[in-house]
Formats: C-alpha cells, structure tokens, sequence
C-alpha cells in the first residue's frame, strides 16, 4: 500500500491507499481532492483508522486499542435488535466496509453463524487492516452481489433451499448513500423471504431524503406496521427494523428490562435506544 500526507479535513494524519509504491503522489492526492479517485481508502489518525469513499465522509472507524468496538452512532443502533433476540442463531450481513458490525458480532454472540456477503474487491483487500477475523467455522466473508445472493431463485427440492436468517443486517452504502443495488424492486420481499420465524431485518438508511422516503415506502410495503425505526442523528442515518412476526414485545416495562440486561452485558446504551424507538414508522423520515 501506498502512505502519504492526508489532505482531509480531519486532525492531521497519514492515508494508506491501494496502489503500488512509485505510484504518482500528486496525481493522487488530486485525484482525492477534485472525488474521481475510485477506491476505498484508510486513513490514520491518532488512535483512530477511518475508511472512506472520499475525503469529505467517513464509512467506517475503528480504535486502534479496540478494534471490536462500535464507534459509530448508527453501528450502536443497529445492535437493537439484541431487545428482540438476545442470542441469534444465523446472522447475514449485507456490506463489510471496515468490518465494525461483523467484528463486534463475531465477538460478543459466539453462537451465532455469521455470514457477510461484500460486492468490492477493493474493500475486502483492506479486511486485515481493519482486523476483520480470517474465515473459520461460524464466520465467513463472501465477495458477490448480497441483493442477487438474498434473490438466489427457487430452489428446487427441500435440501437445496437456503437457510433461513434469524437477523439480516444492511449496510451497504457508498459514496453517493445507498448503494444502486439495493433498489431491485423485489429485494425487501426477498429479504423478507430470508427471514425466519421470529427474524428481524436492520436497515441502515442513508442519503438524500427522497431517497430515504423511497426505500422506506418499499420496506413498509413489505412488512406492514411491523416495523421499527431508530434515529441516528449523529451520522444523518436513520436505522429501520422490520420484523417478519410480530415480537411478543414491541415496548413497556419488559423492553426496558431487557435493554438494562443488554446495556450491561454489551456496555451499549439500549435504555436509550428504546426511548428513541419509533413503532410502525410512524414519523420516521424525521433525523
């Protein structure tokens, strides 16, 4: 990988870029400066790595002294449906970037199967600098398309059918929001599909507010009033949840028992994220 100064506007750092040593430096950073550089980046900065798409927003962060921990906002938020299922079987994962949900998945529900499905090369080529856990028995990194892989098709005998998820999370963005993948027309029906009984979908919606009107109008269209939405307006996202049944539990004194459990065992602040809670969607354009 290539170092050089960064030009970003953060605190100042170093940016590791995958290109060869020898390459041209100023033809990069101009490249980076004018938005036509056309892979994802790290940046280093005091005790922090970031993984951008440009220079202007950052995808992904990561602690050098804690490297399994959830750094931003909209990470913590999409842990919530921990309030629904504490103890996940089968866990799908569609977007790596810098790995922050799979490695805080991988650390704290070692029952759990996790499979993480990335489209770009270019991010899977920077997983051991995020320090993303090599492939082993309940862990595996797939690059391909997740709206094709969630689509597959109809199986045809019962052996071939592929399993059902206990939660699927969705984090797939790029530099402009969600990324153009994501609007198949039938991909929340399909997600939907994937779902077990009792499954939960995590959406981190990002982008251009029509945009979010839209993919919420399709999730709704889908799922009905079983559907949960959390603000995180730290990071202008907003994180939606749809359920295939209706939990046993949508709010009240057991929700709040259950997230004082959870804020102790994954020092995450679920108290707070069900007070923030949002039932039926009802308001959820607003961040």
């Amino acid at each position: 990988m290539l170092e050089l100064a960064s030009p970003a506007p953060l605190a100042p750092g170093r940016l590791r870029l995958l290109e060869p040593d020898g390459s041209s430096e100023s033809e990069l950073l101009k490249r980076l400066i004018d938005g036509t550089y056309d892979k994802p980046f790290i940046e280093d900065c005091g005790p922090l790595r970031y993984l951008h798409f440009d220079l202007d927003n950052v995808q992904s962060v990561m602690r050098h002294d804690d490297p399994d921990a959830l750094c931003l906002a909209y990470t913590r938020k999409m842990m919530t449906f921990l309030l629904f299922n504490a103890e996940p079987r089968r866990i799908l994962l569609l977007g790596l970037g810098g790995g922050s949900l799979a490695k805080f998945c991988y650390r704290h529900l070692p029952g759990a199967q996790i499979t993480v499905l990335e489209i770009d090369p270019n991010v899977l080529a920077l997983r051991e600098e995020f320090q993303v856990p090599p492939d082993d028995e309940r862990f595996r990194v797939v690059q391909g398309d997740g709206v094709a892989y969630i689509g597959g098709g109809a199986p045809r005998t019962n052996s071939e059918r592929p399993a059902r998820e206990d939660v699927i999370l969705v984090d797939a963005c790029d530099r402009d929001g969600l990324s153009p993948t994501l609007a198949a027309p039938d991909l929340y029906a399909n997600l939907r599909r994937r779902l077990a009984v009792g499954g939960v979908l995590v959406m981190n919606v990002c982008g251009e507010p029509e945009e979010i009107e839209s993919h919420i109008a399709r999730i709704r269209g889908v799922f009905g009033e079983r559907l949960i939405s959390l603000p995180a307006k730290e990071d202008g996202n907003l994180i939606v949840m749809g359920f295939r049944t209706e939990p046993s539990e949508w709010d009240g004194a057991e929700l709040d028992r259950r997230a004082r459990g959870l804020e102790e065992r994954f020092g995450l602040a679920f108290p707070r994220y069900v007070r923030q809670l949002v039932y039926g969607m009802r308001g959820a354009h607003t961040l």
